[in-house]
């Protein structure tokens, strides 16, 4: 969390717009040319349509995000998973809006990239030299950025990332300057400010209302405000925001200034942000769009990382392999979710091919984030104990809004919006199944009270007709309460293959709310024989337990509450430290299991994905030359109809 959480300072402002403004930022590239597409241009298109952006800004960015949901901070992070983190203590129903939240959020990190890449790339064709300039030589260029990218991903982004504020600040300096250069086209665009045009446009025009869907387009990246929380502070957010509001409204007002000069023409294609340079500018113009567009696609693939890491902590997603290329907090790079994303973006840049087919999948799945993230927030206002009667202006104002936002752009299924719908469903399925399949595994954890095998655990220690298994014998358990532990455990130890140690320890994970917290208490049940210690983690720190679980014991040998030195006489007097051996208990579906179809589809989906992620030692950042993984078959729902009968041997056999 940046120290000064709700104070603007002038080097914050700078990083925050080049953080969190990639998306809402670039909006202008395609917001208007979807608005009019091939609609003549008319006055009440136009101021009716700006009217409608600004106040979809006002309302939905800045009350709502700017000024709202920011408050909503956990320990100063934001994002959904943050926000569910928040109040998912209580209300276990909540999960379900967190995990539709970030899959629709990560299913719109697919076609972002491509959108906006795309559109700042066709501005080549404004120029007379590139008129003609072919839609698959603009394929291969898009395709070019986004491969170097996303390759650039695994290098980290801290070198090229402090260039990327300087970069937005001309950026939206440009914005400001190319659209008050035109608003003296025509004054009137200043009617846009009046929220009556907005309502006449979707009312009257002619299927007015599914032009929201364009609209929406605008707002787009709102949520990034929220997700990068924890990287600016609110403070920084909230002051920059007005910079980067104006110089967004500025622009849209000359693009409708501009356009009112074209009344009864069609646009056949072009884009009226380019049309609006200087000719002698273009070039530039789309050089400084297309970096925009890559910082933009930058911001929202590393935080499709953030999230996932997130999503993993919570026990929502299968662990997967982290990289942490950079020394700076936060930037992380995850491999296989840099391929799946890679390979989303490709896949649609080759499907639609030019930013107007991707407009029409665009924006679909961030609506129902939206509409998550009100959901939630206004759950958290609940539990803040805010007067029911404000939650419910809330509720009634955010849910029509962004269900008129939703139904408008449901027209976009069957036109590409099918894409963005079926990857957000695909994602939520694999977060469900990991989910619901932890709640079917519970079903089978049994737990027994520690204190009634302390005594055999100490005759096992000091049994010396049994070969030491290790010195220290170390067990990851699941056990919230420290009386109690799973009865696998106690039978690896006991009936499996009889494992003498001289120290028994219990290590148990517990994943917090709070997004940083590093925390370790210490159990000593038995002094030298058996600990109990317990990591108390946030759900954004490293579950790095092998050399966690070093430091703790070093703490305890300096404070001299444990011996480890081997008890091995000839070891012993030498102080020779004695080994110590991690035991992972991995689980494989039994064959002996009567299971519901739902629940036995689950299970299957929740083992193909473990395939896919981290092993349990690995997930846990365990030493595999320390580890020893025991298999234990799953037996979740036991089989009790199965009917066998004995009947008498036919053949007989006279021993004498």
């Amino acid at each position: 969390m940046v120290k000064d959480f709700n104070k603007a300072t002038l080097a914050g402002l700078i990083v925050a717009l080049g953080i969190i403004y990639g998306d809402i930022g670039t909006s202008p590239l395609y917001v208007f040319k979807a608005i009019v597409g091939t609609n003549e241009i008319s006055e009440l298109l136009v101021i009716g349509g700006i009217s409608c952006i600004i106040w979809t800004l006002t309302l939905q960015t800045t009350v709502k995000y700017v000024i709202l949901t920011l408050k909503a901070d956990n320990k100063g992070e934001g994002g959904i998973f943050s926000l569910y983190a928040l109040v998912r203590r209580h209300g276990k129903w909540t999960v379900v809006f967190g995990m539709i939240g970030g899959a629709a959020l990560l299913a719109d990190g697919i076609i972002t990239p491509p959108i906006t890449v795309t559109s700042a790339v066709e501005g080549l064709r404004t120029l007379p030299v590139f008129k003609d300039l072919g839609t698959w030589t603009i394929v291969k260029i898009v395709l070019v950025i986004i491969t170097l990218l996303f390759f650039m991903q695994q290098f980290g982004t801290m070198s090229i990332g402090k260039m990327f504020g300087p970069i937005m600040v001309i950026w939206f300096s440009m914005l400001a300057i190319l659209g008050l250069a035109h608003i003296a086209d025509d004054l009137s665009v200043l009617k846009a400010f009046n929220p009556y045009y907005g309502v006449k446009l979707l009312v009257l025009y002619p299927h007015g209302f599914l032009l929201l869907g364009a609209v929406f387009l605008c707002t787009t990246g709102a949520e990034a405000l929220y997700s990068d929380l924890g990287h600016v502070g609110r403070g920084n957010i909230r002051v920059s925001w007005i910079y980067v509001k104006i110089a967004l409204i500025l622009n849209y007002l000359g693009q409708g200034a501009w356009l009112l000069t074209q009344q009864g023409k069609t646009l056949n294609g072009e884009n009226p942000f380019f049309l609006i340079m200087p000719e002698w500018f273009v070039i530039f113009g789309v050089l400084i769009a297309t970096i925009a567009s890559v910082i933009a696609s930058q911001a929202l693939i590393s935080g499709s990382f953030t999230l996932i890491s997130e999503a993993m902590r919570l026990n929502l997603w299968p662990k997967l392999k982290i990289n942490y290329p950079t020394e700076l907090r936060g930037q992380l790079f995850i491999p296989g979710i840099n391929l799946m994303l890679f390979v989303g973006c490709v896949s649609i840049v080759l499907l639609f091919k030019e930013s107007s087919a991707m407009e029409a999948a665009y924006g679909l799945s961030i609506t129902i984030c939206m509409l998550m993230t009100s959901c939630l927030f206004g759950f958290y206002l609940y539990t803040r104990r805010v007067k029911l009667a404000w939650i419910a202006v809330y509720l009634a104002v955010y849910l029509t809004i962004e269900f008129s936002f939703l139904l408008a752009n449901l027209v976009k299924f069957t036109h590409g919006g099918y894409v963005t719908v079926i990857v957000a469903g695909a994602l939520f399925m694999v977060m469900y199944a990991w989910f619901r399949s932890r709640k079917i595994k519970n079903r089978y954890v049994e737990f027994v009270r520690l204190e009634d095998y302390l005594p055999i655990l100490q005759e096992l220690s000091n049994d010396t007709s049994i070969p030491k298994y290790a010195t220290h014998l170390v067990y990851m358990s699941s056990a919230d309460n420290p009386k109690e532990i799973e009865h696998k455990i106690i039978y690896s130890v006991l009936n499996k293959k009889p494992k003498r140690a001289d120290i028994y320890w219990f290590v148990h994970v517990d994943v917090v709310d709070e997004p940083y917290m590093s925390e370790y208490t210490v159990q000593t049940i038995i002094p030298n024989e058996v600990i109990r210690v317990e990591f108390r983690l946030g759900f954004r720190v490293e579950q790095r337990i092998n050399l966690m679980f070093r430091m703790v014991v070093e703490d305890m040998v300096r404070n001299k509450e444990v011996n480890i030195t081997s008890r091995y006489e000839s070891l012993s007097k030498n102080n020779v430290v004695g080994d110590f051996q991690f035991i992972v208990m991995e689980k494989f579906l039994s064959h002996d299991n009567d299971l519901p179809l739902h629940e036995r589809l689950i299970m299957r989906i929740y083992f193909m994905l473990k395939k896919i992620g981290l092993s349990e030692e690995r997930g846990f950042g365990l030493d595999s030359s320390y580890v020893t993984v025991e298999k234990f078959p799953l037996v979740v729902a036991p089989v009790t109809n199965l009917q066998l009968k004995r009947v008498k041997d036919r053949y007989r056999y006279d021993i004498e």
